[in-house]
């Protein structure tokens, strides 16, 4: 993307904030329920703790788009492998008892409010919303790497995960749709491994290959 470290992970900031925020909104929602003072200040620190948590994954993130990056440009078939290999880890991960745990514990605002309302000090809700983060980071890590496939600016795929996490969280199926999507994830890396073209972001064109070498 043309960014140093710092840069991205701003990016990336924004980008996660704005793609988790429909599923975290009802939690937190929840959550703040229990405040009965300083609900304004309370709630930034907790939204602070789950950011500060997706932030620093900007780094690994960074890594990853670096390696795609030069393998689009210089290794295309390398570059076909990784975006098979994204999807499959992804579909494979939706069907874990991990991912299960994780996403029971995004599904369950009141046993997680109860859990952590009795912190007491300044840092309790920056705390929680930390650990929250923890388990929606153990949630949807794997739906995130679909990104690097379709593009990390592919808006219509950041929408289209954003939908997976807030229907995973918020609907009463949420963990049968989990899998459903698991085995759609799967079945999109043999979609890739005949048409590489379909995983955009770690595909480029004969056409553009052509160019780049004039």
């Amino acid at each position: 993307m043309g960014l140093n470290l710092v840069a991205f992970c701003l990016v990336w900031s924004l980008m996660m904030a704005a793609m988790m925020l429909p599923g975290v909104a009802p939690f937190a929602s929840f959550y703040t329920r229990t405040f009965t003072e300083n609900r304004e200040s309370r709630l930034i620190l907790f939204a602070s703790g789950y950011l500060l948590v997706w932030t620093a994954v900007g780094v690994p993130a960074f890594g990853l788009a670096w390696v795609a990056d030069r393998l689009v440009t210089d290794h295309a078939t390398a570059a076909t492998a990784l975006a098979i290999s994204v999807l499959v880890v992804c579909g494979v991960y939706q069907l874990t008892p991990l991912k299960d745990r994780c996403l029971a514990q995004c599904r369950s605002p009141l046993g997680f409010t109860l859990r952590y309302s009795t912190y007491q000090g300044r840092g309790r809700d920056l705390r929680a919303g930390a650990l929250h983060g923890g388990f929606c980071l153990g949630c949807c890590w794997a739906l995130m790497l679909v990104l690097f496939a379709f593009g990390l600016m592919n808006v219509l795929a950041m929408v289209v995960v954003a939908g997976v996490v807030l229907i995973e969280k918020s609907h009463r199926w949420g963990a049968r749709i989990a899998r459903v999507v698991g085995v759609v994830a799967i079945a999109m890396a043999v979609v890739v491994a005949v048409h590489p073209a379909f995983a955009p972001g770690l595909y480029r064109s004969p056409s553009t290959m052509t160019k780049g070498t004039m």
